[in-house]
């Protein structure tokens, strides 16, 4: 049976309860309200996803939260206290904003993108760059590599992920994402998704996420909220609720085809149990790395570096009496952070003709090997099951 996705485990939860009490949105020479007396009761530390068709009130319902769009009625609740009774500036201080590509002031280094509300909050230099040092490495920047760099000089996942530190800079109970991925190439994305449920896992964070992607919902969110015209919250619940009992046929449709397939995207790599395969480190004899595959009874040997992360993998005939291994990075490397998703595992293995794919945790270093059998394994009944 398929496992669900759970909520995941932080070392302390440090987000905050929001709720939506009848919130409304009305513009003028509108007919309807863009967002229609929503009521929403978001969790301390849990992943919300909004999804829904375009123009339904998603990114209208996420800038209330914050104020950047006033509601003309009802109330946000933000830990107990009315975001109406709060200044809006330092209100959008607690919250953490990350919008598509980033939003990264293009004059200013990373370093000081990172910088903006600490100094808006006169913390000394000192406690500043160590807070942007701590940051740029959470989300996977060498520090010293990049601080110093300007938005132009990165790639579009590079820039999204210095957005993700700017929005974590005075460490804010409450991070919204408007469409964060939306601009990136697939591999990016998955990659940008798997930071944020590491960050996450670390952080406890409330987040709360727009997307128009149901797949990226499934995979990121502890929670769904499906909304129709006017923000109309037609179903909330677990992915898998969502998944196996739609609760209406707009909510089917919405799914689309292959709901059984999409299945796979509730089991993470972290969750199933990882064949461990066989390292070696640059430098170490290559023959004695194919002996240890040989005795295990692998075909193959995972080339990592003095850090344990992969960066090749090689079957044993073009290993064996090569003397001291070597190596650099194999860009079209099949490997997978933890929270990958079986569904995108299989991509993976499709994509580059492999019966696996490597496994990798915290800073790329690595836990194992995936395979398809693995795989299959999840989409196929168990006997006893079977009529």
């Amino acid at each position: 049976m398929l496992e669900t996705t759970t909520a995941p485990t932080a070392t302390a939860t440090t987000g905050a309860s929001i709720q939506l009490q009848g919130v409304t949105k009305r513009y003028p020479g509108q007919p309807r309200p863009a967002v229609d007396t929503i009521d929403l009761d978001i969790r301390a530390g849990e992943i919300l996803v909004l999804v829904g068709p375009s123009g339904c009130g998603k990114t209208t319902t996420l800038k209330m939260i914050n104020r950047l769009i006033e509601p003309s009625s009802g109330r946000v609740v933000l830990d107990g206290e009315d975001v109406t009774s709060i200044d809006a500036d330092r209100l959008r201080r607690r919250i953490g904003y990350v919008i598509q590509a980033g939003g990264l002031f293009p004059h200013m280094t990373v370093g000081d993108n990172v910088a903006l509300v600490p100094g808006l909050l006169k913390w000394d230099k000192d406690r500043t760059r160590a807070r942007v040092d701590e940051l740029l490495d959470l989300v996977g920047l060498d520090p010293d590599a990049y601080r110093d760099r300007y938005p132009r000089e990165l790639s579009g996942g590079q820039q999204q992920r210095v957005g993700v530190a700017r929005a974590l800079a005075a460490d804010p109970p409450v991070l919204l994402m408007d469409e964060p991925f939306g601009a990136v190439d697939p591999i990016t994305r998955q990659r940008l998704q798997d930071e944020l449920l590491s960050i996450q896992e670390e952080l406890g964070k409330t987040i709360v996420i727009v997307t128009h992607d149901f797949d990226e919902a499934v995979k990121l969110g502890d929670r769904i909220a499906i909304l129709d015209v006017g923000a109309r919250v037609v179903q909330l619940d677990t992915p898998a609720e969502i998944l196996a009992n739609p609760a209406e046929e707009f909510v089917a449709d919405f799914i689309g085809a292959g709901a059984s397939l999409k299945t796979l995207s509730l089991t993470r790599l972290g969750d199933v149990e990882l064949r461990p395969g066989v390292t070696a480190t640059v430098g170490t004899s290559a023959d004695e790395a194919v002996a240890r595959a040989r005795a295990a009874g692998y075909r193959s040997v995972v080339v990592v570096d003095e850090r344990n992360r992969p960066l090749r993998w090689h079957p044993l005939a073009q290993l064996e009496g090569t003397g001291a291994i070597t190596g650099e990075l194999d860009e079209d490397l099949p490997a997978l952070g933890r929270h990958a998703s079986l569904s995108e595992a299989l991509d993976a293995m499709l994509t580059a003709s492999q019966n696996g794919v490597i496994v990798t945790g915290r800073r790329d270093t690595y836990l194992g090997l995936v395979t398809v059998k693995t795989v299959m394994s999840f989409m196929t009944p168990d006997e006893e099951t079977q009529p």
